[in-house]
C-alpha cells in the first residue's frame, strides 16, 4: 500500500537575528548554506595490533554559515547596521542564537536549525557590473560554535 509522501521544498525559508525576533526586516535572503556538522576523528594505534587503527571521536567542527541576498541599505535593515558596526567602527558583539526555519505552504515552520554563538567573519558584495542588469548581492558569511536541529 503506497502512502503520499513529498519531499520538502527548500525555497520557503526564513533567517531569524536576536535583535529582529519576527524576522519582519532581515528574512529576503536568497541562500542559506553552511548548516553542517562535521565529527573530528583522532587516529589510535593498539599495541599488538598491526592491521587496523581504531578512529575514536574528538569533537565537532561547524559551518561556517553563509547567507545571501540582495543589498539592503542601514536605513532598510538592522542586519546592515549591525555588519556596519561590526566591520567598519570594529565594535563587536557575538550574537547569542539566529535561527532558520524551513517553512510549509502555510508559512509554519517544519523544521528549525538554531546556531549559536556567531559573528560575522566575511561581508562580501557582488561584482559592480554596468553592463550586467543584476541584483547586486551581498554574502555574508558567519562563524557559530553549535547546530541545534529541532522540529
Amino acid at each position: 500500500m503506497a502512502t503520499d509522501y513529498y519531499p520538502n521544498v527548500n525555497f520557503h525559508f526564513q533567517v531569524q537575528f536576536p535583535f529582529d525576533p519576527f524576522g519582519v526586516i532581515d528574512v529576503a535572503f536568497q541562500s542559506v548554506s553552511g548548516l553542517d556538522s562535521t565529527l573530528e576523528t583522532e587516529p589510535i594505534k593498539e599495541g599488538g595490533e598491526n592491521r587496523f587503527t581504531h578512529n575514536v571521536p574528538v569533537r565537532r567542527k561547524y559551518g561556517p554559515l553563509v547567507l545571501k541576498r540582495g543589498l539592503m541599505g542601514p536605513d532598510q535593515s538592522i542586519l546592515t547596521n549591525y555588519l556596519m558596526q561590526v566591520f567598519a567602527n570594529d565594535i563587536f558583539t557575538p550574537m547569542d542564537t539566529v535561527t532558520i526555519q524551513l517553512l510549509d505552504e502555510s508559512h509554519q515552520a517544519l523544521l528549525c536549525w538554531s546556531v549559536n554563538n556567531v559573528w560575522p567573519t566575511s561581508w562580501k558584495l557582488s561584482e559592480l557590473n554596468a553592463m550586467q542588469g543584476e541584483v547586486l548581492i551581498e554574502t555574508l558569511e558567519l562563524n557559530y560554535n553549535q547546530l541545534v536541529l529541532t522540529l
